[in-house]
Parts: C-alpha cells; structure tokens; sequence
C-alpha cells in the first residue's frame, strides 16, 4: 500500500463523529521552501505517545526534513521533496506503537 493510501485509511479509521470535528490533520508549505504537516494525537491510537525530534539533513537547503512530538500533535517538516518522507515517518512511528 502507498503511504497516501495508508495516511487516508489511518485518517478514516480515526474519525468516529468527533475527532474529526475537533482535532484533524493540516499540511501546509512553508517558505524554506517546503512542507509542514500537524496530526493531532488526542483521541487517536497515538493518544499521549511521544516522538523525539528525528532529523534527516543531506548537503543541500533544500534536502532536509524533521519530525517530533510536542502537546500532543505530530509534527513534521522538510524540503518541497520530502513530503513522502514526512508521511513515512509518521507511518513507521505509527506502526511501531502496534
């Protein structure tokens, strides 16, 4: 399974008629340039589980990304390729809670 397939199976199997009014998932660009992502934990299966900050940084400005937990949300940044990678991290972080 793709991680887009895998990231929307994860995001229905969380919505139960209220966190998903309440809580959710964002993914902006940022101007580095590049790509946030924000997924609130609270009420999901990740609900209080932590991440330490996980960086990937090769030699160019714009090959990088970082992800971390932090009041419960799941972060994750990186380069405007790196997206992909931002989900994958959060699927591997995901699945090793199982």
């Amino acid at each position: 399974m793709d991680i887009l397939e895998w990231f929307s199976n994860w995001y229905k199997s969380q919505c139960n008629g209220d966190w998903e009014h309440g809580f959710g998932v964002s993914i902006n660009t940022v101007d580095n340039p590049g790509w946030s992502i924000k997924i609130d934990l609270t009420g999901t299966d990740c609900d209080g589980r932590s991440l330490d900050r996980t960086t990937y940084n090769y030699d160019h400005e714009t090959d990088w990304w970082v992800c971390w937990t932090d009041d419960n949300v799941f972060h994750g940044a990186g380069g405007p390729l790196h997206l992909h990678s931002l989900l994958t991290m959060f699927r591997n972080w995901v699945m090793n809670a199982q």
